[in-house]
């Protein structure tokens, strides 16, 4: 029989800590530590209490943690010295049933790690999902975090370890993340579409885009949406209705990708609220205000040059010149909305009519939400699945390049050189140092380049990229200020010359408070921390925001929160917290409506 948290939180002492036995593998001093915060309010506190006991553990604990864990397909397994835990967790992934090679390989990769790290490889091989990984991908994984360094493989331990007692505890509790599995389901089989066999590739209006916008559509039909149509820039847009006539709830996201992409950057966003709709319609309900789903068919600007096309035309920002660009193939936008079936005239004035019409009336809406990964380790790092979003950050782009003078690298002395290269990596430096002492501004020149560098010539020219965000457009200012200030008096000092291109600015998207305290709210309500951030990525919430209040929350990333990646991933758990939380919210405005 499962266990209920009203039983854990009542037993005595002994009973509850026999209750969590085998929770983290020969470690009961950490349930033990666990249940002394007893009374848990939901599953999901107990979670993360478990994942602080750890965390505030000694260092020197925590390696005892990890070396308490088996190697996998080791000698425990073969000598049948595993835990039943344990036992039952590597038959699931299909260890017992290595082939001679993946066996050989998997002890090559033991004897590897353990003389490097000095400590087991440690890896939740339930998976996200939690029904298994399968050899390949644990052999794949094991080679890739082999080459890890030692500070990341311990805490990326640790993170695995908390991901086994999770599916251990709902193994005991009889949890079944219903919404949180539908949600995965659904991304699995939408990432079947793409450009490419071997990677994740969806850009604006090709067919496995087009192929994208059928599956959703499909999906949002079954789920019992009382409308679900394609607009003129291809956004798919699900309605389900309301118990009267009143204001609607927008929410969403996009289905492109960048190029070989992860699964979940934006798709999140969309099936969330789809699920939400899918358990109203299937119990009889609907709310006092309308729900309307958009999946937003353009945000990546990977095809075309229009970032956000698809929520922008919603906001009414479309610009006409986006129909004549062209893409790596000569092809127009607008030609490739007409093969689309977007629209049946070819006549430039009736297709910008259209997209014109798209336009959504403030006094229609109550405001929009926007469910997405963090695309970020903060959340990961701290072993929270969900956090608010208190504003989307403000950012400016510029190019830029100095000029100093190229001559010889063997005969020019070090004190007479005008060294473009070395201003720049100054400057670099600068702009790091500078935003460590904001806390939440980011600096980055991604981009260096020597034109025509020659090993032995001192870079005359040294072109860069300049990326700045932070959470308010004072303190991104700011930020550019002093930093203009810094490469200015580089320069100076150097005798060499700079100039400076802005190539984009976009102001802070701040949480409208109410909106921001009805995500708070939500998650108060699972018994989790709350846990405040900016977005340093942009989402379509931004574009939203010109029209109408706006909040984000975030749902934790694994693999370090890597995004805009293959390995960007998250569990079947944290996305049923997601849809949950989103569930409240609903509840929220059906009470305000009353």
């Amino acid at each position: 029989m499962p266990i209920t948290l009203e039983q854990l939180n009542s037993a005595p002492a002994d009973a509850a800590l026999q209750l969590l036995d085998g929770l983290y593998e020969h470690s009961p001093w950490i349930t033990q530590a666990a249940l002394a915060q007893r009374p848990f309010a939901s599953l999901p506190q107990l979670k993360f209490i478990l994942t602080q006991v750890v965390g505030e553990a000694p260092r020197e604990a925590q390696l005892d943690l990890i070396r308490a864990h088996p190697e996998l397909a080791g000698k425990a397994m073969l000598n049948q010295s595993l835990t039943i835990e344990s036992s039952n967790e590597q038959d699931k992934a299909g260890l017992t049933n290595c082939s001679a090679d993946e066996f050989a390989r998997l002890q090559q990769l033991n004897a590897a790690y353990k003389a490097k790290f000095g400590w087991p490889f440690i890896l939740a091989v339930r998976g996200p999902r939690g029904l298994g990984l399968g050899r390949a991908e644990i052999i794949a994984t094991f080679e890739r975090r082999l080459h890890g360094h030692l500070d990341f493989e311990l805490q990326e331990c640790l993170r695995n370890i908390h991901r086994i007692a999770e599916i251990r505890l709902n193994d005991k509790f009889g949890v079944n993340p219903e919404l949180g599995d539908l949600v995965w389901d659904w991304q699995e089989q939408l990432s079947q579409y793409s450009e490419a066999p071997d990677q994740l590739t969806v850009t604006y209006l090709t067919e496995p885009h087009r192929a994208c916008a059928a599956f959703i559509q499909a999906q949002m039909q079954a789920c019992g949406f009382d409308s679900v149509s394609m607009d003129a820039v291809g956004n798919v847009v699900g309605r389900y209705e309301a118990t009267a006539a009143g204001k609607t709830l927008l929410t969403g996201s996009h289905y492109d990708t960048v190029r070989n992409g992860g699964k979940y950057d934006g798709r999140l966003g969309i099936f969330v609220p789809m699920a939400c709709v899918r358990a109203l319609h299937r119990t009889g309900k609907r709310l006092p205000v309308a729900i309307e789903v958009v999946a937003f068919a353009e945000e990546e600007g990977q095809r075309f040059k229009a970032t956000f096309l698809g929520s922008g035309a919603l906001t009414g920002d479309f610009s006409p010149a986006w129909l004549d660009q062209r893409d790596a193939d000569g092809v127009s936008m607008h030609t490739a909305m007409q093969q689309a079936g977007l629209f049946e005239t070819d006549a430039t004035d009736a297709v910008l009519a259209q997209i014109a019409s798209l336009k959504r009336d403030p006094a229609q809406y109550l405001g929009f939400v926007e469910v997405h990964i963090e695309q970020g380790p903060v959340l990961s790092a701290l072993n929270l699945p969900l956090g608010i979003v208190t504003s989307i950050n403000a950012s400016v782009r510029y190019s830029g390049e100095v000029v100093g003078t190229a001559c010889h690298a063997g005969t020019t002395p070090m004190h007479q050189r005008f060294d473009a290269a070395c201003a720049v990596a100054e400057f670099v430096l600068a702009c790091e140092q500078r935003a460590l002492r904001d806390g939440d501004s980011v600096a980055t020149v991604g981009q260096l380049i020597v034109p025509n560098g020659s090993i032995n010539v001192v870079p005359g020219r040294c072109q860069f990229s300049l990326d700045l965000r932070a959470p308010s457009d004072a303190q991104r200012d700011a930020l550019l200020a002093d930093l203009l200030d810094a490469l200015a008096e580089i320069c100076a000092r150097r005798k060499i010359s700079f100039q400076l291109t802005e190539a984009m600015r976009a102001s802070a998207a701040p949480s409208a408070p109410d909106w921001q305290l009805r995500w708070e709210s939500a998650l108060t309500s699972l018994g989790l921390p709350i846990h405040r951030m900016p977005s340093g990525a942009g989402h379509d919430a931004m574009k939203l925001h010109d029209l109408l209040p706006q909040a984000m929350l975030f749902v934790r990333g694994q693999n370090a929160g890597i995004s805009h990646n293959p390995l960007e991933s998250t569990t079947s758990d944290d996305m049923q917290l997601a849809a949950e939380a989103f569930g409240h919210l609903l509840k929220q405005l059906a009470c305000l409506a009353d």
